[in-house]
């Protein structure tokens, strides 16, 4: 299992930053190697999302998330062609126009192949700073 948290400063309001955390639909946009978004349930309290990722090798998998609004979006599996795990969440704290973001992520993928564990650390070390630059670029933008 590979586990990862960062916690980085965004000249970002966090309202803005939560917008995009929760614009599920539009993240095959500004996420690299998200193919696809299917929301199969949405509301104010959460969601249920499919994501098509490729990343080394494509990746399906669906996840619940619960928000705070403006605070805190977090998720947990709920099923994945290659995933056991894939827990985590955004938090965010309000700086007066700039927000600090702690992203926390915890992967663990199924089944037994050559690059199982560089596909999970990919995942976690490598995606996750990208990944925060992306929302701070798009949350910047709304």
């Amino acid at each position: 299992m590979a586990r990862a948290e960062r916690t980085e400063i965004f000249d970002v309001p966090a309202e803005k930053f939560y917008q995009a955390i929760v614009d599920y639909k539009n993240y095959p946009q500004f996420v690299d190697g998200m193919k696809s978004v299917e929301v199969k349930s949405e509301s104010a309290e959460g969601a249920t999302v499919t994501f098509n990722l490729s990343l080394i090798k494509e990746i399906s998998y669906t996840i619940k998330l619960a928000n705070k609004p403006h605070t805190e979006v977090s998720w947990s599996l709920v099923s994945g062609d290659m995933m056991k795990i894939n827990n985590g969440k955004w938090t965010l704290k309000d700086l007066g126009g700039k927000t600090e973001v702690t992203y926390s992520l915890e992967v663990e993928l199924k089944g037994f192949m050559p690059g199982l564990g560089m596909i999970e650390k990919t995942l976690v070390n490598t995606n996750l700073p990208l990944n925060m630059k992306a929302f701070a670029k798009r949350a910047a933008s709304l």
